[in-house]
């Protein structure tokens, strides 16, 4: 059995002002697609260009954060906000949704997309790269401030959390979505953008593995309190909202190799470039022979 650090969740104090550990999960998961986009635009292996990237990052992080609220408003906690809708802006008390922030994103990313005339599946696919870390440094967060937390386990990883008023022993699910959801999904992920592909069948892949690593995990997760079990006594919320992101994720990928839609977001390497120019020379070449030819 193991014992949970009780981390302070304050993890820095100004006088008055106090920086919460779950705001720094944010920032490094912002910050952390900031440097990826500009890298990957820099080696011209993004639909967008690095001057784009500020734009681009704060469209995702509005979608993210109003989604995620209002999501978790809708999907967790509608029946209280029919009661009392001002508990949408105490964000202060906490309460954010993945499936919620990632309606948003997917949104946010589709009207800077229509208004700076880029592919939508590029972008998206694309965020499937950036996104894994974003959750790694999420459950992250939910594990050092004690939310979220695991069935009852007799386990020898099973953890007591000292917020916990019963005191049991439970599985540490938050680091287990943090490894399965966030590093897992982001190897997958780079490497699968090294390979040729449509464009869409990245995000497709993105939803997929998400949609199923958390299916998995819920059974390991203890259900919201104030909802528990949503079917059969057995499939939770999060289970529910999760079913929907597999099927769809599995249509758009058949979908997408059925159109074989160029990508944008395909390996450009110094000798596949170089390749490319001595074929245009070539074609340039034997243009100008033919021409010389027809003049004579």
């Amino acid at each position: 059995m193991l014992m949970h650090p009780d981390f302070d969740p304050v993890a820095v104090a100004l006088g008055p002002l106090k920086i919460h550990w779950y705001g720094l999960m944010y920032l490094c998961a912002f910050a952390f697609a900031f440097w990826i986009c500009k890298l990957r635009a820099k080696q011209n292996r993004a639909p967008f260009k690095p001057s784009q990237v500020d734009d681009i990052i704060f469209y995702v992080a509005m979608g993210t954060v109003v989604g995620g609220r209002l999501g978790y408003i809708l999907f967790y906690n509608f029946g209280e906000f029919l009661s009392n809708p001002l508990i949408l802006f105490q964000v202060w008390k906490g309460g954010m949704s993945f499936h919620g922030g990632f309606l948003g994103v997917v949104l946010a990313i589709t009207l800077y997309c229509r208004k700076h005339k880029l592919a939508v599946g590029d972008l998206l696919d694309f965020a499937a790269l950036a996104a894994p870390i974003g959750l790694f440094f999420g459950r992250m967060g939910n594990f050092i401030g004690q939310e979220l937390w695991g069935r009852p386990t007799d386990l020898p990883w099973g953890m007591v959390f000292p917020a916990d008023p019963s005191g049991l022993a439970r599985h540490p699910s938050q680091l287990y979505e943090a490894v399965l959801e966030g590093l897992v999904v982001f190897v997958v992920i780079y490497f699968y953008l090294n390979i040729k592909r449509p464009r869409w069948a990245a995000a497709a892949l993105f939803i997929i593995l998400y949609g199923s690593f958390r299916f998995l995990v819920e059974f390991a997760r203890e259900p919201d309190a104030h909802i528990g079990f949503d079917l059969f006594g057995w499939i939770s919320r999060g289970q529910l909202l999760s079913l929907p992101m597999i099927i769809i994720g599995l249509i758009v990928i058949i979908w997408a190799y059925k159109k074989h839609l160029p990508s944008a977001n395909l390996p450009r390497t110094p000798a596949s470039m170089s390749k490319r120019q001595s074929r245009s020379k070539g074609k340039s070449g034997s243009k100008g022979k033919s021409g010389s030819k027809g003049k004579r």
